[in-house]
């Protein structure tokens, strides 16, 4: 059995899967969520750590059978400092919806910077990021450099808990989203690290992200002696986890947010204007990388949370799909939930949320429908831009993500995208991606081609609509886009 450990944005899991890709326990805790300013985000690395510890335990007390591998995936760019001596924080963890370097950005925009962070990183400069974080952390939040001092991302912390201390590493998936990796070469750069004032010394070893990264300690809830064999940040875990191993292949996870990436292959992509170039895994060492185009939509499931816990139009999240459902449309009303900035194809951190076309017959369940359209318009945002980029529409769209049981969605999806939309049976794809990685460095699946003869369909979705409707309706999403930009 391989244990998969998802730290993801809200809580953590634990999860043990057999060979036939089945669920055989899980366990799940959230932890706090800090706001200490507007526009800030935080989190207590320390609280990560024992809810991760609370669910292992809870986890292991469940199964009988014995556990050959550990695989991780994480919440993306979010960043920990902590003293190599002692193993504690230094500062909160600043989580990646936070907002407070984009002035930074905006300077190191002005100053000419972004043809070479996206040549060299695949990234833009937005504050979503790690790099400017780090160098936050070193200015403003008072964090001393020194040769104990350990910058890391959230696979890096837990990496270093498991094994207590005795490992630091990271892997090319999340070193990608940092700003500071250099994606031909897999190794930090140093014209980043200088541009961002971030020590290189500070920063954890990259490894391949299916590998052996080290074993587990006796004062962990796994016991001593596991290995840790696979690493991935969530959205590349997931893309593993759907199968996604040939060039074209793309899937979104509509979670906190909805995050598309398109499987491009092994070699480095050419930058597209609004897209991400990422790594989406190396498999072993020394292996090449496997690339992907990646778009990133700020809001989709905080939307539903926000309707829930700000508007009180519904109590439940359950409550969304049905209520949308039950109108045939929105009476032309169109809301854009940039409450943090826009990011994939957009990057305008200053945009703000917006509803317009509000009568006085807009009712709760109008508010509804155009939520649940705002996130399928969004995700057509990035799927046309990697469309142009790649030369060639997705086949199909593969989804996972909590907002993925909504009928309604995913019709909808269908329809603006004008491709099937594809939903597996596992819907824990992102766990299973790590699992994955992990057991097949450890020869517990043989092949990447096991795995995909593992993957099933639960249900698929054609479009149905009429054509010319949903391109109506996306072109008034894209005026209702433009009101919302530049706002702050």
């Amino acid at each position: 059995m391989v244990v998969a450990l998802d730290a993801g944005t809200t809580g953590v899991r634990a999860l043990a899967i057999n060979e036939r890709s089945e669920v055989q326990g899980l366990a799940y805790t959230e932890f706090t969520q800090h706001f200490p300013q507007p526009g800030w985000v935080e989190h207590d690395a320390n609280e990560i750590w024992t809810s991760m510890q609370k669910v292992i335990a809870e986890l292991m007390e469940s199964i009988d059978e014995p556990v050959v591998a550990v695989g991780i995936t994480d919440q993306r760019e979010t960043v920990v400092a902590w003293d190599r001596r002692t193993g504690e924080p230094l500062h909160r963890a600043i989580v990646w919806q936070d907002r407070r370097t984009a002035p930074f950005c905006d300077e190191l925009s002005a100053a000419g910077h972004l043809p070479m962070v996206r040549s060299t990183t695949g990234l833009v400069l937005d504050p979503y990021f790690s790099g400017t974080k780090y160098r936050w952390l070193l200015n403003e939040g008072r964090v001393e450099v020194s040769e104990h001092l350990a910058l890391g991302t959230v696979d890096s912390w837990l990496l270093w808990k498991l094994t207590e201390g005795a490992v630091f590493a990271t892997e090319p998936s999340n070193a990608s989203r940092t700003l500071l990796l250099d994606i031909a070469s897999l190794t930090w750069s140093e014209e980043m690290c200088e541009l961002l004032g971030v020590p290189k010394s500070a920063l954890a070893e990259v490894k391949p992200t299916s590998g052996r990264f080290g074993e587990t300690a006796a004062t962990t809830a796994l016991g001593a002696g596991i290995p840790i064999s696979g690493v991935a940040g969530d959205q590349q875990s997931a893309l593993f986890g759907q199968a996604c191993f040939e060039p074209g292949m793309t899937k979104n996870t509509y979670g906190t947010g909805s995050f598309i990436l398109m499987n491009v292959g092994q070699k480095m992509p050419e930058p597209v204007e609004g897209l991400l170039s990422t790594v989406a895994w190396q498999l072993g060492e020394g292996a090449s990388p496997t690339y992907a185009y990646e778009g990133a939509v700020f809001v989709t499931g905080s939307a539903i949370q926000w309707l829930r816990d700000g508007l009180g139009i519904i109590s439940e999240a359950a409550e969304i799909g049905p209520l949308a459902a039950s109108v045939d449309n929105t009476g032309d009303v169109f809301l854009v939930p940039a409450f943090t900035g826009l990011g994939s194809p957009y990057w305008d951190p200053y945009a703000r949320g917006t509803i317009v076309g509000i009568t006085r017959g807009t009712g709760r369940a109008e508010i509804a429908r155009a939520t649940v359209e705002a996130i399928a318009y969004s995700v057509r945002d990035v799927v046309d831009a990697m469309t142009a980029g790649s030369g060639q529409p997705p086949a199909e769209l593969r989804v996972d993500g909590g907002a993925s049981v909504m009928p309604l969605l995913l019709q909808m999806q269908a329809d603006q995208l004008n491709v099937p939309v594809t939903r597996p049976k596992n819907m824990e794809c992102t766990a299973l991606g790590a699992a994955y990685l992990a057991g097949l460095a450890e020869g517990y699946w043989s092949s990447t081609d096991e795995v995909k003869d593992s993957w099933a369909v639960d249900v698929q979705f054609t479009p149905a609509g009429d054509r010319r409707t949903a391109e109506e309706l996306y072109s008034r999403w894209g005026q209702a886009v433009a009101r919302s930009r530049s706002w702050v």
